[in-house]
């Protein structure tokens, strides 16, 4: 990047804001990095959730779990489990696992007993009976084992993302050296070339810079409001554009170690736990419920309809900017973009389009040289994302209200997702099919099969046919064997959490 110490002025603290920071100045102890958050805006502040990259993230600034996680109220997560998203009989829930290597020795048995069962065979195909997470999660066992056990797992957090935020902001103004100025900015100013030339604050003080990042949530004040970037709405795709959230306390003494996503009227409620309390939402669209009668769902749900405690409504944008890097700006977090939080993906994002970022300036010379480059794959990915998060809802097996039957009839669907879903009620090969789109760095053939599979989406039971002379099937006794010994080698949930001192 050369030896010009370059000013990167980033907009908008939060968890994208001090992610980047945090990442930037990690990389770059050269360049100046300053983070404008206004104390007077607030944070969105309900996504509690993330994908095992976070524990790679952490990593790379070398905060340890029992360092940040205490601070945090956070915990462990081996993965998402789905309830009544489907009615079929003994599909009314599924886990969706997060990745381990003990996997190799199940997944494969696991797609060809799916593939059996999707082509008429009366079969073993319920996806929880072949990975490990589900049983850790249902024993609430924490996935983190002793240092001599022999397998990767990967597993992803829960966590107040307030706290987080504040935890990144420390370590990136005590340890990294970034700057931080609690400043409002009232006034983006560009220069004769377009390019961003600096913020101007509510004070009317002048914060120049070289690059600009616009971390200012879903109003988008730089990338949207001054550089006019087009935002492509997933309505069509996804119908959900509103959120209730609620927590409540945890009185728990074994705490899950899972995300536990349930199907409501018009869209699903979320329960995570933390150490402190239990984050919970209702996720549902607008088209379908008013937000009064959503809230009052979410209380039935939750036991609370008589209680006094408040809720919190939140209105989201969904879809993706065309593109998140324009001229010397970057959007990163809410700004460049939403998909509900399903399957916990927004900070995923964030790392993503980060790392990314830093991969492209430097190859480019510190120019927007591979700006396209970068913003393609972006695209991609968050299509990618997305397609998966619509699958939930195209492959549902509900028919108890207009919004979910609307859901299994949607054909505003990608190419992708139609290849996929045809692959699997023609009985092809699903795995290949992944290959062939080159979608696996997405969602793994794994997750696709839970997913499918998950729900029961195969013949009815009464076509289905016994013989099954010439399958080579996975022997279910061993496979139940196999997990219950590895399983008994993760300690619980609670004993974790107090090992890091929470």
């Amino acid at each position: 990047m050369g030896t010009a110490r370059l000013r990167f002025v980033i907009l908008g603290g939060g968890t994208a804001g001090w992610m980047t920071a945090c990442l930037f100045a990690k990389r770059w102890p050269q360049h100046h990095i300053v983070v404008v958050e206004s104390p007077d805006i607030g944070i969105i502040g309900v996504g509690e959730g993330s994908t095992p990259q976070l524990k790679a993230f952490f990593e790379t600034l070398g905060i340890t779990e029992a360092e940040w996680m205490p601070k945090c109220n956070a915990t462990y997560k081996a993965g998402i489990s789905f309830h009544n998203w489907s009615e079929r009989p003994g599909f009314e829930k599924y886990f969706h696992p997060f990745h381990t290597e003990l996997d190799h020795l199940t997944d494969s048995k696991f797609y060809f007993q799916t593939r059996a069962r999707r082509t008429g065979r009366d079969v073993e195909a319920h996806p929880d009976r072949f990975f490990l997470p589900a049983r850790i999660a249902a024993e609430r066992r924490a996935p983190v084992a002793a240092a001599d056990y022999p397998h990767a797992i990967g597993y992803g957090y829960h966590f107040d993302a307030t706290l987080v935020g504040r935890t990144l902001r420390d370590h990136a103004v005590g340890i990294l050296g970034v700057t931080h100025m609690a400043l409002t900015v009232k006034h983006v100013q560009i220069d004769t070339a377009g390019n961003v030339q600096a913020l101007r604050t509510d004070e009317d003080d002048e914060i120049s810079g070289d690059f600009f990042v616009d971390c200012s949530g879903f109003g988008g004040t730089i990338i949207q409001k001054v550089l006019k970037e087009r935002f492509i709405s997933f309505g069509d795709n996804l119908f959900n554009d509103a959120a209730v959230a609620m927590p409540t306390p945890n009185d728990e003494d074994d705490i899950p170690s899972e995300t536990k996503a349930t199907a409501l009227s018009a869209g699903w409620a979320w329960r995570i736990p933390l150490t402190n309390r239990v984050g919970n939402g209702y996720m549902y669209s607008s088209r379908y419920i008013n937000a009064d009668a959503a809230e009052i769902e979410l209380r039935q749900h939750l036991g609370l309809l008589g209680s006094k405690a408040p809720a919190r409504h939140l209105k989201m944008n969904v879809g993706r900017l065309e593109r998140c890097w324009v001229r010397n700006c970057l959007a990163v977090g809410l700004s460049q973009g939403f998909i509900e939080p399903l399957e916990a993906t927004a900070l995923h994002i964030v790392q993503a389009t980060v790392e990314g970022f830093i991969e492209a300036f430097e190859k480019g010379g510190a120019t927007n040289q591979y700006a396209h480059e970068l913003n393609s794959r972006l695209a991609e990915r968050i299509e990618g994302i997305r397609d998966y998060i619509v699958a939930h809802y195209r492959m549902n097996q509900r028919h108890d209200s207009a919004y979910w039957r609307d859901n299994a009839c949607n054909d505003a669907l990608s190419g992708n997702l139609k290849v996929l879903m045809s692959a699997w009620f023609t009985g092809a090969d699903l795995t290949a099919e992944i290959h062939r789109l080159g979608i696996g760095r997405y969602y793994s053939a794994l997750s696709w099969h839970c997913l499918f599979a998950g729900y029961g989406t195969f013949p009815p039971d009464d076509k289905l046919v016994a013989s099954l002379k010439g399958l080579e099937l996975a022997n279910m006794d061993e496979i139940g064997t196999l997990i219950t010994s590895h399983a008994s080698r993760f300690p619980s949930h609670r004993q974790a959490l107090e090992r890091l001192g929470n």
